[in-house]
């Protein structure tokens, strides 16, 4: 594990004091410059609309890294490139299945989502955008949908500050669990002060700085192994061996399953139900900035996928004399980080900042995740159903109250030094994409969709992805383990087919909700 007494040792022997204070000075400057952000934001965050989607008024350059560095996180940076880096280039189904997702979820869903969520009552957060589409007078749609978001972005919260703890642990040897609070604190405080418009801002600079150690890193470590790429992979006797190792249809050595290939394609599904990612469109400031938006967060996406698949694969020819095993190789990148710029160029400050970029990818998923809690719990929960007549201040005073106490249970679900990256994030990202997914779809498309469909199909998402993960129904096991299929797939298929039967068998939709979809075409700015 990340605390092995062989792994303490090699960092002993390649990393020295001076270059350890180096990295810490990097580090500092970097986190000081976070919360200086987050304190500037928060003299512009005058009201909820401030907080919660910045005013609406994001450039195409901040929505676009904002968006998609909120998405990739750590899971980018470490848990990608420790997938390929363990079983080889197989791994990259995931990357291409999301690099489809994004392009589908910026050319057909942003627009509309934007359009949308105007015509229907200005709505701020996901859940109110629902319940307006559907003029849900009861609230059905806002409470089921805020504790399904809170569910499962409790988990995915917890996997990007287990990222964090995992990163300080293992460049500075600080004990995990120190680390886990430290790097929660920090997310904490600059999300706490400026809200939406901090996290967008930082979430800018993070994606910058994402892209350029992503790029950088692997090309200068190849450069370094020189021509004996396929020799040293061979060395540390991959399963199957280079060959093996080098085909997208091997996994682990073994003739990869078609069944795997599509649940790993299945993870860009996920996309056009998640909350952090969609509120992004929202913001946007027109549909002008959002059509440049979509050209700068796909090309984003395409260049760090195939960077993060290049990491995992490079790093397994470059640190041929320290093999990492179990769940160190979810720390592949920064040890490459640490290694070129310590030992072979010896400018480890430089190093420290690209190490930044990890924490970069792990605190821009963060704060958006707590944002989309906070704003579900203080929008959509306090002031819909305990305190109706709360202003502006009250709210917001709420929300950063909630954002601590996410916080909180995040570190407690992620207290475990050994949990997965990879499998946390699966299965929040499974638990959002199969619940929300089939619902915002069909609420932006489908004219007949309906309220009692939208319901049960959110339910339905939800529920089958927490069977199907966490209930051992198969002699003992769960059926993700029996089956080898991603909860993700099965579940929007359920969802989808679910809300479409419940629609056409229940009431139609009034001719109020019908003429507001159809506004939806005839809106322009």
């Amino acid at each position: 594990g990340y605390s092995s007494a062989a792994s303490d040792v090699y960092k002993r022997q390649t990393v020295s004091s001076s270059s350890i204070a180096a990295i810490l000075v990097a580090f500092a400057a970097y986190l000081l410059f976070m919360i200086v952000i987050g304190a500037i934001c928060m003299r512009r965050t005058n009201s909820s609309e401030d907080y919660f989607l910045g005013g609406r008024g994001l450039n195409a350059w901040v929505a676009a890294l904002s968006a998609q560095a909120s998405d990739m996180s750590g899971w980018l940076l470490m848990g990608l490139p420790g997938s390929i880096y363990a079983l080889g280039t197989g791994q990259a189904w995931i990357a291409i299945g999301l690099f489809l997702g994004t392009v589908c979820n910026w050319l057909l869903i942003s627009k509309r989502l934007r359009r949308y969520t105007i015509v229907a009552g200005n709505s701020m957060t996901l859940p109110e955008f629902l319940e307006n589409r559907f003029h849900d007078k009861k609230k059905v749609l806002l409470s089921i949908s805020s504790v399904v978001i809170i569910i499962f972005f409790l988990v995915y919260t917890a996997s990007a500050l287990a990222s964090g703890g995992k990163l300080f642990h293992t460049i500075f040897g600080i004990d995990y669990h120190i680390a886990l609070i430290i790097g929660a604190a920090v997310i904490l405080t600059y999300t706490f002060m400026g809200g939406f418009l901090a996290v967008c801002t930082t979430d800018f600079v993070q994606g910058m700085l994402m892209l350029v150690g992503l790029l950088t890193v692997p090309i200068i470590a190849f450069a370094l192994v020189s021509g004996k790429f396929a020799a040293n992979i061979d060395h540390t006797q991959v399963a199957g061996g280079y060959d093996a190792y080098m085909n997208l249809f091997m996994n682990g050595g073994r003739p990869y399953k078609f069944v795997e290939i599509l649940s790993q394609l299945a993870w860009g599904l996920g996309y056009c139900g998640m909350p952090h990612i969609l509120i992004r469109f929202m913001a946007v400031k027109d549909e002008k900035e959002l059509k440049k938006s979509s050209v700068i967060a796909i090309s984003w996406c395409f260049l760090s996928l195939v960077a993060a698949c290049f990491i995992g694969i490079v790093g397994r020819a470059y640190l041929v004399d320290n093999v990492l095993t179990g769940g160190q190789t979810e720390s592949v990148f920064i040890t490459m980080i640490e290694r070129v710029f310590t030992k072979n160029i010896g400018i480890p400050f430089v190093g420290g900042l690209f190490l930044c970029g990890i924490l970069a990818a792990i605190m821009s998923t963060a704060d958006s995740q707590l944002l989309v809690c906070a704003s579900s719990v203080s929008k959509d929960i306090y002031k819909s159903f305990i305190r109706k007549d709360a202003d502006d201040k009250r709210i917001m005073k709420v929300t950063r109250i909630t954002v601590i106490v996410v916080a909180l249970i995040a570190i407690v679900i992620a207290w475990d030094p050994e949990s997965s990256i990879m499998g946390l994030v699966s299965d929040a990202w499974a638990g959002l994409g199969s619940a929300f997914g089939p619902a915002i779809v069909l609420a932006l498309f489908w004219k007949r969709a309906n309220m009692p469909g939208t319901v049960v199909g959110i339910i339905t998402g939800g529920l089958t992805v927490l069977i199907w993960d966490y209930i051992p129904l198969m002699g003992g096991k769960t059926l993700a383990v029996t089956t080898g299929i991603y909860s993700l797939l099965i579940g929007f298929i359920l969802s989808l087919f679910v809300n479409v039967i419940v629609s056409l068998a229940t009431k139609a939709p009034s001719a109020e909700i019908v003429a507001e979809f159809e506004k939806v075409d005839a809106y322009s700015e």
